[in-house]
């Protein structure tokens, strides 16, 4: 008889890949990233064990969109209090914080829950090309 095998996130060692966002599109930077925090690019990838690895991401301010995203998409959010919507352009979060545009991307493409919202905090976007996570000996991710 056939045992299913379900790795466990304990034996998994996480390793840490560093992406340039310099000049690159979001939504195809997002994908890896995305990819990489949920633990596709493994062998043992389950859909209920969190087997991903840790993503830095530099140069978050140099990110490209393309078409005319960059003065109409909106990102919209609420309060839940009356009169409590805000809406913010990209040009506007890009020159109030670069991060939260890869941070929204990325976010969105994770699983709902628990468990997407701990692969999220393996995420560490800065908006330029230094960061902090050197000891870390972060592995260069060629997109």
């Amino acid at each position: 008889m056939n045992k299913t095998y379900i790795p466990s996130s304990n034996y998994t060692e996480k390793k840490w890949y560093l992406i340039d966002g310099d000049n690159k599109t979001l939504g195809r930077v997002a994908t890896e990233i995305a990819t990489i925090l949920i633990g596709k690019h493994k062998v043992d990838y389950h859909p209920a064990v969190d087997n991903g690895d840790y993503v830095i991401v530099t140069n978050a301010k140099n990110i490209q969109l393309t078409g005319k995203k960059e003065d109409e998409k909106i990102y919209f959010s609420h309060s839940g209090r009356p009169g409590g919507s805000k809406k913010e352009t990209v040009k506007a979060l890009r020159a109030r914080l670069p991060e939260r545009i890869i941070e929204k991307a990325v976010r969105g493409m994770l699983p709902k829950g628990p468990l997407g919202r701990v692969m999220f905090t393996r995420l560490k976007v800065f908006s330029d090309s230094t960061h902090v996570h050197v000891a870390q000996n972060p592995q260069l991710f060629n997109l």
